[in-house]
């Protein structure tokens, strides 16, 4: 079986990648150009649920993200929507620690049903960017919470809990 695309795309504010998407929307580019918008983000849902994590809370989020972005392959009119949601990132070169602090945030926000774009970023000249002397290192919304070790799990909690608040109801 052929390795299927990453793309990225952005889900209100958050960029976010997308197992699958490329091909699904060919796919579909045959059955579904005249298909009403809310069909199509059923069926890309159930589609690319399968293959990438889409937190339940913004499952609605991420279907006007995926009908936008089989409008644009269709040259059809789309909307484009405001930006909402945390943003979270793990800086990291890909050890063991950053995934399982990448792994370990997406099981809280899974817990605490919080819609959130999740970046790990493996990128050098990216991570300089924060000023961090350690890795893994967890951002959350701009501000760096932890740097060198994988924080505790009430605590990564505690931190996205508080980001949420500051943010205001979704």
């Amino acid at each position: 079986m052929p390795e299927k695309s990453i793309t990225r795309i952005q889900v209100s504010n958050f960029g976010v990648s997308i197992v699958g998407l490329r091909e699904l929307v060919e796919e579909m580019a045959q059955t579904h150009g005249d298909q009403p918008d809310d069909e199509v983000a059923r069926h890309m849902i159930e589609r690319l649920g399968a293959l990438n994590y889409i937190p339940g809370k913004v499952r609605g989020e991420y279907g006007r993200a995926f009908v936008r972005e089989f409008r644009k392959h269709m040259g059809q009119p789309f909307t484009e929507e405001a930006p909402r949601g945390l943003d979270v990132k793990v800086l990291g070169v890909g050890c063991s620690q950053c995934r399982g602090l990448t792994q370990t945030v997406m099981e809280v926000l899974t817990e605490l049903q919080l819609p959130a774009g999740v970046d790990h970023v493996t990128d050098m000249k990216e991570i300089a960017r924060y000023r961090v002397m350690g890795s893994p290192a967890l951002v959350v919304n701009g501000r760096i919470v932890a740097v060198g070790s994988v924080p505790p799990r009430d605590k990564i909690k505690k931190w996205l809990l508080e980001a949420q608040a500051a943010l205001g109801d979704l």
